[in-house]
């Protein structure tokens, strides 16, 4: 689908409606019991538990941040980089620390908002409103083309990877209740004999509810304020308070005009992508490899020619890369935008 075609979209389709039965209740109650239970764990936090406690709860939410944003995000819903297995599984760990499905159903849903961002077809639909691209989607039924389109979605490459299909097969009868709630909570009261309830709250429901909210970020400010120097044709903006909050994703503009970069941003620091150092640092060791990422040229053609004008000084350029596709490898990517992007850190044939 073209921008032009999503913007007609936009236009002509007015956000579906939803009533009383659309309504999941049971996740209605869930986020309400995660909610009270996490300003439950902010209090214990700050005022029982110990320093390690503190310490413990702050590296496992870095955890989580990389499992979302690199993991399912970066490295299975965008093809943006390749990783071998240790990375594979760290990642796949990381992610079932957030409480945020299975990476399989994590993916599905991601690559259906990239492919029809913002429409009826997209799970979290910006123009349904601020709290329903938030967390109002997860709280009701999904639009019937939501499921449509994301049933004819090439996900073929996750079908064939172990580590992703493993997860998905166990996910509820084993990994979620083990790495999301066991695990984290059994080591503080283990090892340093911290009070079970402040590691149940602290340890688990803050940071499960932290982590979401964080992600979620990305799909509700993301889409409403802030700049938009790379397309002004799409939703997506960028913004730097999103990007401090997700540790690097909310160059969304960005993002979603390459999604295939696996910076996710035209920033040459790590200031505001940690999860891009992340990323470097694990190719330089030898587990990530194949990094993607758009040349200077292709950025400044697209922005001097769809851009807002935010950005600075532009080129005027080729019209490739006008069709939403959801990351590399999808069927309807650009040929030549894929032959002048930059692959870096290749892996050596043997």
């Amino acid at each position: 689908m073209t921008q032009a075609a999503t913007k007609t979209l936009l236009k002509e389709e007015p956000a579906a409606n939803f009533t009383v039965d659309d309504i999941l209740w049971k996740k209605v109650f869930y986020f309400f019991y995660l909610h009270v239970s996490a300003f439950y764990g902010l209090y214990l936090l700050t005022t029982t538990a110990s320093w390690k406690t503190t310490i413990w709860s702050y590296f496992l939410l870095l955890c989580c941040v990389e499992g979302i944003t690199v993991g399912t995000h970066r490295l299975w819903s965008h093809r943006a980089f390749k990783a071998k297995l240790p990375l594979k599984i760290l990642l796949a760990f990381f992610q079932t620390l957030t409480f945020q499905k299975d990476v399989y159903d994590w993916v599905r849903d991601h690559r259906v908002h990239h492919k029809y961002a913002d429409t009826n077809a997209d799970p979290h639909n910006a123009t349904r409103g601020f709290f329903f691209s938030h967390m109002g989607w997860m709280m009701i039924k999904k639009h019937k083309e939501v499921i449509e389109k994301g049933k004819a979605l090439d996900m073929s490459d996750l079908e064939a990877d172990p580590v992703v299909m493993i997860q998905r097969k166990y996910y509820w009868k084993v990994w979620a209740p083990l790495v999301t709630f066991l695990i984290p909570s059994i080591i503080p009261w283990y090892f340093w004999n911290e009070k079970y309830s402040v590691c149940w709250h602290a340890c688990n429901m803050l940071r499960v509810c932290i982590s979401l909210h964080g992600a979620s970020s990305v799909n509700s400010a993301a889409h409403k304020w802030g700049t938009k120097p790379y397309d002004k044709n799409m939703r997506a903006v960028e913004t730097t308070t999103v990007s401090l909050i997700s540790l690097g994703e909310g160059f969304h503009n960005y993002h979603h005009t390459f999604p295939w970069d696996y910076k996710a941003a035209e920033l040459g620091s790590y200031d505001l992508n940690w999860n891009t150092a992340f990323i470097d640092f694990m190719a330089k060791i030898g587990w990530a490899y194949d990094l993607k990422t758009a040349t200077k040229e292709m950025v400044e053609k697209r922005a001097g020619r769809t851009g807002d004008g935010s950005r600075g000084e532009v080129v005027e350029g080729h019209g490739y890369g006008e069709v939403n596709v959801w990351g590399w490898g999808d069927k309807d990517m650009d040929r030549e935008e894929m032959d002048m992007a930059k692959i870096t850190c290749q892996e050596k044939s043997t």
